[in-house]
């Protein structure tokens, strides 16, 4: 039986949906090359969905997620998987202009890939389309989650609504787009970078714990209270005026698809439910951790009892 949700505990999942058509291949082509013996497979994605997907299986709490999909088959499809987990749908915007983003992706024996994607849908999600959330959600939630796979206007009105609701607002800035406007750094409490994005953003080459200590620093003077700084397998950087580093815990991994999305998931659902920084942090980790053991993106993200049960084992 699962854990039954937590009334009080509500957020906002502002992002993207994709269909990601993926075929693994023997080896990835070059240009103007055709590789056989593909295998084909098709499954829900977009950092959005997964991040909201994360914050209500590991909560347990109310999701409400803002997307946009095209009036087609895919995005209908999309949206009834996303009910599945509970996910508050009523504000989905349906563009007859758009289709459905779409990711095609390739991925080779070593686990190399090539991916190229759509925006369609994602890309014509506006302003006007957070102003015109419900006030209701805003009034009820605790904390609002972003990231970078929409228009980065529309990411900026969301993070400074929820800012003027006394929102707690987390943004993961991925995938990395150069340097945020200053009303996204305003708006910002919570930044959830991975190194790649920390050295973009704060022109520190981002390598080690020193260098990520460095880069946390720079960038929690352009406005967020926290800096997170997420390092797969060499854990992560929690930056709350001093440099806390925090070992990843140990697995055997099978695919980090989705790990960072179902990390910054964990985070936003323990911030709603009132757990402080370093809690959120950890519990991020362990959820990140599972997510590894297992293949894809959603199909990977864990829920909230098979975390504690892994805390757990870990205990004993």
């Amino acid at each position: 039986m699962s854990t039954p949700r937590n009334p009080t505990a509500s957020a906002i999942v502002l992002g993207s949906i994709n269909i990601d058509l993926s075929i693994r291949v023997p080896h990835l082509p070059a240009p103007g090359e055709t590789v056989l013996q593909g295998e084909f497979a098709e499954a829900l994605g977009g950092k959005g969905a997964n991040q909201a997907v994360a914050v209500a299986r590991l909560g347990q709490c109310h999701v409400h997620f803002a997307a946009a999909v095209g009036e087609d088959a895919p995005g209908e499809r999309a949206l009834r998987q996303l009910e599945k987990d509970g996910l508050d749908l009523s504000a989905a915007v349906h563009l007859p202009e758009a289709a459905t983003g779409t990711a095609l992706i390739m991925v080779d024996a070593r686990g190399e890939n090539l991916i190229a994607v759509a925006s369609g849908a994602n890309a014509l999600l506006t302003p006007e389309h957070v102003q015109a959330l419900p006030e209701t959600w805003f009034g009820a939630s605790q904390v609002l989650l972003a990231c970078l796979e929409i228009p980065m206007e529309t990411v900026a009105a969301g993070l400074q609504r929820a800012h003027e609701a006394d929102l707690r607002t987390i943004l993961n800035p991925a995938p990395a787009r150069g340097e945020l406007p200053q009303a996204i750094w305003d708006s910002t409490d919570i930044l959830v970078p991975n190194e790649t994005e920390a050295s973009q953003l704060s022109g520190v080459e981002v390598h080690d714990e020193a260098s990520a200590a460095l880069a946390a620093k720079e960038l929690a003077k352009r406005g967020p209270e926290w800096v997170v700084i997420t390092r797969g397998a060499a854990g992560c950087l929690l930056w709350d005026g001093e440099a806390h580093h925090l070992p990843a815990y140990t697995v055997d991994p099978v695919d980090s698809t989705g790990a960072g999305d179902t990390f910054c998931g964990a985070l936003a659902a323990a911030i709603a439910s009132g757990q402080n920084i370093t809690t959120s942090v950890d519990g991020a980790q362990r959820a990140a951790a599972l997510a590894t053991t297992r293949a894809g993106a959603i199909p990977s993200i864990p829920r909230r009892e098979e975390v504690e049960r892994f805390t757990a084992r870990r205990a004993n």
